[in-house]
């Protein structure tokens, strides 16, 4: 059996799905960019999303020459709502992508029922939920297709990575054809995201965290390292040069070994998580509402902060490792975004939560300080009752 067909099978029994349904790639975006040409999404069409989002997923709708329309998101989960996006529903609506933000699916079944309903496709976006459950069935099992990423912090890793997970048969052979077109990633491209792997296992702790992220962010700005995104895909809405990429067995193989520890890791992520949520209750920060505590696997735990670099800075200091995602409705875009055919003034809760937001760390062991760092400047934290 070759690291890809194993892969493929090991992923597939996470899923309760068959190996065939996979489909690897280099990153998960090149994923969602080939559900989306699968479906023949293109020119006129258009693909409801939340405003509340990494830019590289308008970035593929807008390779196609389809349109992005953007759904504010809810207080109580930070997802899209099925009311919200039901108003955002055209006859040129083709596609609606279900985010599963942080580890958390909600209101899936409504949404996959309204959708099938009216001939639209829809797509879990489960870049943050591999592993989890809704209602318990895996994430990414009640659309159409799912896409998933195993880069850097995500529910396993392989560095960079991701893959699809198709369950709509008739999209079967089309999704074949698309894959056909993929590059093989380059021996200088294998060799620098091994090199990065090793560093990572053998060298990120808490006390070395925060320098070497800013090293990291640094290089792959310059393409000197695998970078998370290309200048391209920050700055522009052209495709880039190499985006359509197949994974590499590199990536498979680690995969597979990342895998073995899925299970113990998505359990110390949920038993932080409810920790962290029982803290910010008790101190009247924001906290999830226990109707979706079953369904949450928590990645994050976001954190709503009125000064965010001071609040790095003292992370920094007492060496608390902190996330920083979705630091704009577009992350990590803070200009230009009628490139993206956004307004962020138009979803005032997505852009509100993108101005504050930090995340804290789901799979660290010791909860205990970071409960401690979080006391110690609890007059840095936005307070309010729901």
């Amino acid at each position: 059996m070759t690291s890809t067909e194993k892969y493929k099978q090991e992923i597939a029994a996470h899923l309760n799905a068959s190996p065939k349904q996979i489909s690897l790639y280099w990153k998960g975006r090149v994923g969602l960019y080939a559900l989306l040409k699968a479906m023949g999404i293109g020119q006129g069409d258009e693909v409801i999303l939340p405003a509340f989002t990494c830019v590289v997923v308008p970035n593929a709708i807008l390779y196609l020459g389809a349109t992005p329309v953007y759904v504010d998101i809810s207080d109580d989960h930070l997802n899209t709502t099925f009311a919200h996006i039901k108003e955002k529903v055209t006859p040129n609506t083709r596609c609606i992508l279900v985010q599963n933000t942080f580890g958390l699916s909600s209101e899936l079944d409504q949404i996959a029922a309204f959708a099938k309903d009216h001939s639209i496709y829809t797509i879990e976006d489960c870049t943050h939920g591999f592993g989890g459950t809704y209602d318990g069935k895996p994430n990414g099992t009640y659309c159409d297709a799912a896409f998933y990423s195993t880069q850097w912090n995500k529910p396993f890793s392989t560095g960079v990575g991701g893959f699809s997970l198709l369950n709509n048969q008739l999209l079967e052979q089309r999704l074949k054809e698309v894959n056909q077109e993929l590059i093989s990633p380059s021996l200088k491209q294998r060799k620098t995201l091994g090199m990065l792997i090793r560093v990572r296992k053998f060298m990120l702790h808490d006390s070395t965290y925060w320098p070497l992220l800013r090293l990291y962010r640094s290089w792959s700005k310059t393409g000197a390292v695998v970078g998370s995104s290309t200048a391209t895909e920050l700055e522009t809405i052209d495709l880039p040069e190499g985006y359509f990429m197949a994974s590499s067995s590199e990536q498979e193989k680690v995969g597979i070994q990342s895998l073995k520890s899925l299970h113990e890791f998505s359990k110390l992520r949920q038993k932080s998580g409810l920790i962290y949520n029982e803290f910010m209750r008790k101190h009247g920060q924001w906290n999830y509402p226990d109707s979706v505590l079953p369904n949450h696997s928590f990645l994050k735990f976001p954190v709503f902060v009125k000064d965010r670099t001071r609040f790095i800075q003292k992370a920094e200091k007492a060496k608390v490792r902190l996330g920083d995602w979705f630091l704009s409705p577009i992350h990590p875009v803070t200009a230009n975004y009628e490139l993206w055919q956004l307004d962020p003034h138009q979803f005032p809760k997505a852009e509100f939560y993108s101005n504050h937001i930090l995340n804290l760390p789901t799979d660290s062991k010791n909860t205990q300080k970071v409960l401690r760092f979080l006391l110690d400047n609890m007059d840095e934290l936005i307070s309010w009752e729901k």
